[in-house]
């Protein structure tokens, strides 16, 4: 089996938790699933996570955010492999699911294991709302509780929507709803609350 960093663009582990993670059989075996398929043109998950992982470096990301961003990227998609095709693809058999179950043998922050098994919630609501003309808001309401912090949510759907082949509109649809119920500043405001102190 190859290794996390020949599957991984220029991966270097950066902290002895990216160690453990590269270096677990797991995680390894995740990362080299996949085919080009809708959503995902590069094909498999260490691409897709490549693309992620370049994207922090070309936006500068440091510190504690980088670290936190870093390990969602490494694990969100690698349990797409463990899906059992034959059956309904939720709850336990939802990859963001067994990709939290992983994640608890790392960390017990919330911030991230909540972040892992519910970074596909908002396009899947989205989706039924296009459906079905409205939005299940009890759904976004339960979903929102469960996120103790949403602005790493939000930071981590935005950058996992950013490669290639991902649609903008549920990203823009969901920092929109988070900005109408206040979860969130509108975008700008922080600069114009700058601008005016």
């Amino acid at each position: 089996m190859p290794a996390a960093t020949e599957l991984i663009r220029s991966f270097t582990p950066e902290s002895d938790l990216e160690r453990r993670l590269a270096s677990d059989p797991e995680l390894v075996a995740g990362l080299a699933w996949g085919e080009p398929r809708s959503g995902h043109p590069e094909g498999s998950v260490g691409a897709h996570v490549s693309d992620l992982l370049e994207a922090l470096d070309r936006e500068g990301v440091s510190g504690a955010e980088r670290a936190r961003l870093r390990f969602l990227a490494l694990v969100h998609d690698s349990f797409k492999y463990r899906v059992q095709e034959w059956r309904p693809k939720t709850g336990g058999n939802h990859h963001a699911a067994r990709a939290r179950h992983f994640a608890e043998r790392y960390t017990d922050d919330e911030r991230l294991l909540a972040t892992l098994e519910l970074h596909d919630r908002p396009y899947n609501l989205w989706r039924k709302m296009r459906r079905k003309a409205h939005l299940d808001e009890a759904a976004f309401e339960d979903m929102l509780g469960r996120i103790p912090d949403p602005q790493l949510f939000l930071r981590f759907i935005e950058l996992d929507g950013s490669t290639e082949g991902k649609n903008p509109e549920p990203l823009r649809w969901f920092r929109d709803q988070l900005e109408r119920r206040e979860v969130l500043a509108p975008t700008g405001a922080a600069e114009r609350a700058a601008e005016e102190g």
